[in-house]
């Protein structure tokens, strides 16, 4: 638990406001919600791997997806002044292309309502209407720099469909470069689920959420640089969840083969004003510290610089299992994991719970 008086802010915290969720409980198929006879109980079904009968058909939606008052309930268990809230994953992406502007518009536009309804304590990542082109895009991107609490967008790493490299995205990202809005980049789609083999049903979430999720982060922002849309847009800044996936750890090695791949050297991709990897990560990105361990928080810290780490929980995601204690393991191991890799009541722990995610995002608290 958070011991500090400056304050702590969480970056990751996912909401589906309300209208969100009776727009799933009208859909058959994912994402949806529903009941799974003969329990009365409604799950939401939002990954392939979930779609099945096996381990992991869905979770339980609760209160503390959809009920504002929930989350402040929650954070004031865990001693988290600040949140910045977004839609959770699977977004709008499926939404058809005629009816994205609208429904981008009226989400963003409850998220911003209900964190009026808590002024200091709540901001938000609006949602982009993805499917529905670009003028439709950026058009939302200006109004969300008019509403109050919205403090960026979250985004899944494929994009428009295509992924990060996709060229047309680009003037979407100079949009948001131009809008002072930055990308909180979460996964979603993870790996194929031919990888986690013919048991995979076996084991619940655990490989898709603790691999594949991860791995699609790495490689989404990984294409993001060698398509060199860092220097295309180059005041571009994004917050990649769950400390980057395995990008810190993997950057040596991604750097290395580049540095040595005969095609980019013949395209010419390895001259003079390339941004290298690390200088992606201590320029144009920012790791949230959702990664449940010192280990990984350290080689987060030694990636982006302590100065671009802030604190998450992931919130509704990872409760307490039935029977267990309402504090939540899944919060706590962030802090201990913060306090353990910058030292407790340190400069950089104190900008690592509140501090960096007060400047970065302006939190007028």
């Amino acid at each position: 638990m958070a011991t500090t008086k400056s304050p702590v802010v969480d970056i990751h915290t996912h909401v589906y406001p309300p209208s969100y969720i009776e727009l799933l409980k009208s859909r058959d198929a994912i994402p949806y919600i529903r009941s799974f006879p003969p329990s009365p109980a409604l799950r939401l079904v939002i990954l392939p791997a979930e779609d099945t009968e096996s381990t992991s058909r869905g979770r339980p939606v609760g209160p503390e997806y959809y009920d504002i008052t929930k989350k402040i309930e929650f954070m004031d268990r865990h001693s988290i002044d600040v949140s910045v809230i977004s839609l959770a994953n699977p977004w709008l992406d499926w939404v058809p292309a005629a009816e994205a502007g609208k429904a981008a518009e009226g989400i963003n536009n409850e998220v911003n309502e209900e964190c009026g309804r808590y002024p200091g304590r709540l901001f938000a990542f609006g949602t982009l209407p993805l499917s529905g082109g670009k003028d439709v895009i950026v058009k939302e991107i200006a109004r969300l720099k008019e509403l109050k609490y919205m403090r960026g967008i979250i985004l899944g790493t494929t994009g428009l469909g295509k992924g990060l490299d996709d060229l047309e995205l680009l003037p979407i990202f100079q949009a948001l470069q131009d809008a002072k809005l930055p990308i909180f980049l979460h996964p979603h789609y993870g790996l194929p689920g031919s990888v986690w083999g013919e048991r995979a049903n076996e084991y619940g979430h655990v490989l898709p959420l603790a691999l594949g999720f991860p791995l699609e982060t790495t490689i989404a922002v990984t294409r993001m640089i060698l398509s060199g849309v860092f220097e295309k847009v180059p005041e571009l800044q994004m917050i990649l969840a769950h400390s980057g996936g395995t990008l810190p750890f993997l950057a040596g090695r991604i750097e290395s083969c580049i540095e040595h791949d005969a095609h980019l050297k013949a395209e010419g991709k390895l001259g003079k004003g390339r941004k290298t990897v690390w200088d992606v990560l201590k320029k144009n990105i920012y790791l949230d510290a959702v990664i449940y361990s010192e280990v990984g928080l350290k080689a987060a810290i030694q990636a982006s610089g302590q100065d671009r780490i802030m604190f998450g929980t992931d919130h509704p995601f990872f409760p307490p299992l039935e029977g267990e204690n309402e504090t939540w393991a899944s919060v706590e191991t962030n802090y201990e994991a913060i306090f353990g890799a910058l030292g407790s009541g340190s400069d950089g722990a104190l900008a690592a719970l509140g501090g960096n995610a007060v400047r970065v995002l302006n939190l007028s608290i």
